[in-house]
């Protein structure tokens, strides 16, 4: 039988006419079309200011830049997520401090992330991990007692929701990723979102060189600029977000009710998962996986070493709740174009697979 894949791009003729437009206008960079998508980028993050840049990762390290996070700085960050988020921190010449994740959400632990603060602390930096958002009234109340800085990676959350706040309106700065596997892409690319203007504006100066005119560098900045081609796919695909997303929630629910023998994925009551991935907790998670991977199911292990773990940290933190979700997390295919019939073979290859154990 043909293979399910664990994600599909989904590319179609409206995708192809926005990037031909592009190209015929000999506007490549610095055009139209980023300016729009920042526009209307920010519908889905409560109207706040957007600034479109080239990666996720470039969103996260130009946040914390702009947030004047550096050398001598501490923040406090998940070990349970993507190298990214602590390579970004790491970036700006400050230390990622490691903390634990809460069992439920595999989200960053706000009890866990306290007992990380330390006096060099400037910032927490929660992952909205899989789609869904941490427990932000949680971490709101620790950065107050703290005098820190909230920080959102919400690189897996396009179009999530905490309590009706959309995930990018929650923290000082928010990231978003444009990656291939993302809910939306724009291939690669990456949106920072800002809470006032002067971030914003620092945020520009970062990504162009430092300067906003021509030749007037105001300040030591980067190349991270958003191509006009990215920024035409954005705002194409943008426009499928939200029915794509209603479709990931459709098969989470399939999922939810019909596994057997594992963990299905918790969602927060008063919260809108949008299941970047669907993540699910099993026994002998690596026989179940070999088993699927067997049956041309495209199951994956996000995430099989925690960062602290990984040789450019190697941290000796003790984060039981992080170890034990790295034995025993386990991805399903989830993604819009997945047919009524394959998310059947999934949940029957799984079924099996635990029941065979």
């Amino acid at each position: 039988m043909s293979r399910v894949d664990a994600v599909r791009v989904v590319m179609g003729p409206d995708e192809i006419a926005a990037v031909t437009a592009v190209l015929e206008s000999g506007r490549i960079v610095g055009g139209p079309e980023v300016a729009a998508f920042e526009q209307e980028f920010a519908e889905v993050v409560g109207g706040r200011t957007c600034v479109a840049v080239n990666s996720g990762t470039s969103a996260l390290h130009l946040g914390l830049l702009a947030s004047g996070i550096g050398p001598g700085d501490e923040v406090v960050v998940p070990s349970f997520t993507f190298a990214a988020t602590a390579n970004s921190v790491a970036m700006t010449g400050a230390t990622p401090v490691f903390a634990d994740i809460g069992p439920d959400t595999f989200c960053l632990d706000p009890a866990s992330a306290e007992k990380a603060v330390t006096e060099r602390t400037r910032a927490i930096m929660p992952v909205h991990l899989y789609g869904q958002t941490a427990e932000w009234d949680a971490f709101e109340a620790v950065a107050e007692r703290h005098g820190l800085l909230l920080l959102e990676d919400a690189a897996q959350a396009h179009g999530s929701t905490y309590d009706g706040r959309p995930a990018g309106s929650l923290g000082h700065v928010a990231a978003f990723s444009f990656y291939a596997t993302k809910n939306m892409t724009t291939g690669e690319g990456g949106m920072v979102v800002c809470a006032d203007e002067e971030t914003a504006r620092k945020v520009r100066l970062l990504r162009n060189q430092g300067m906003e005119r021509r030749y007037e560098n105001e300040i030591a900045g980067l190349n991270n600029r958003m191509t006009d081609i990215a920024g035409a796919i954005g705002r194409v695909q943008l426009r499928s977000l939200a029915a794509w997303n209603d479709r990931r929630r459709e098969i989470a629910a399939r999922y939810s009710a019909e596994l057997q023998g594992v963990t299905v994925p918790f969602v927060r009551p008063g919260s809108d998962h949008v299941f970047h991935q669907y993540t699910l907790r099993v026994e002998r998670r690596d026989d179940v996986l070999a088993t699927l991977q067997a049956d041309g199911i495209g199951a994956d292990v996000y995430y099989p070493i925690p960062n602290h773990q990984l040789p450019a940290y190697a941290t000796d933190d003790d984060l039981p709740e992080t170890a034990r979700a790295a034995r025993e997390v386990l991805s399903l295919p989830i993604h819009p174009r997945l047919t009524d019939d394959e998310v059947q073979r999934v949940i029957d290859s799984v079924n099996q697979a635990v029941a065979r154990g």
